[in-house]
């Protein structure tokens, strides 16, 4: 005979399994950062150098006070868990300046890393994973700057039956100025396909991410020639201008 207790367990998991597949899940609290693991350029794993990241009025904040520059101290902060078949909702807004020694293309500049490695096998001073970027971009007062862009740190994407290697790629996307909060989608279908999306609107896609043989970082990451990037772990950005993060949601899709 089943206990009592032994349902219970059952149903709850039940209950979370329903949760991860086909709704929307907060893998932000609102509260800290639990869940999520800071790994910032010549500092070990886990250090949150200088509080680079932390959480003020529910929202997940990347600022940085406590720096005298930036000095090329790129950081990421990685959720726990890896992932697959998914899409993911991202809520951010720019705000304040931008800190001294940052670089000019970082101006108002933070990103989404999908198809992450392993946090545990980055280098000590690596800038960044090797990873599939969706680029986050604030407009300048004038002129036009689409974001939900893609980057390519390590890999490659196809495009059209055609090996893609330029480290960036503009979206379609209108271009946010100012300090309003934007929300990014995007739908990825492991090594199938991935699609950028601003309020439903697809504004970009690419199918086949995988590692850049070409890459230093990449070639590490390569066994048995396999290149194709099937899933991997989910980071956020800091690249010198305070961004911050009021939702960041996940939907787990069937393969």
């Amino acid at each position: 005979m089943i206990s009592k207790i032994a349902l219970l367990v059952c149903f709850t998991l039940c209950l979370d399994s329903v949760a991860a597949e086909g709704e929307w899940i907060s893998l932000f609290n609102g509260k800290n950062l639990e869940g999520w693991t800071v790994k910032i350029k010549g500092q070990p794993l886990g250090k949150n150098f200088k509080n680079t990241f932390r959480v003020e009025d529910g929202l997940m904040k990347v600022g940085y006070a406590a720096y005298k520059e930036f000095d090329r101290q790129f950081g990421h902060i990685f959720y726990k868990d890896s992932f697959s078949h998914y899409r993911i909702r991202v809520e951010h807004r720019f705000v304040g300046k931008q800190i001294k020694g940052g670089p000019g293309w970082a101006l108002r500049n933070s990103g989404i890393m999908l198809h992450c490695q392993d946090p545990k096998t980055m280098g000590l001073n690596q800038d960044f994973p090797v990873s599939i970027e969706v680029q986050l971009l604030g407009g300048a007062a004038t002129g036009k700057r689409t974001t939900a862009n893609l980057c390519t740190p390590g890999t490659n994407v196809v495009m059209k039956d055609r090996l893609v290697t330029r480290h960036c790629l503009n979206s379609q996307s209108e271009t946010y100025r100012g300090e309003r909060w934007v929300t990014v989608e995007v739908e990825v279908r492991g090594s199938e396909v991935i699609r950028h999306l601003i309020d439903g609107k697809e504004v970009l896609s690419y199918q086949k991410p995988q590692l850049d043989p070409r890459d230093a970082d990449a070639k590490k990451l390569i066994k048995d020639g396999k290149l194709l990037l099937e899933g991997g772990y989910i980071s956020l950005q800091s690249e010198s201008h305070p961004v911050e993060f009021r939702k960041v949601e996940l939907m787990v899709l069937e393969k």
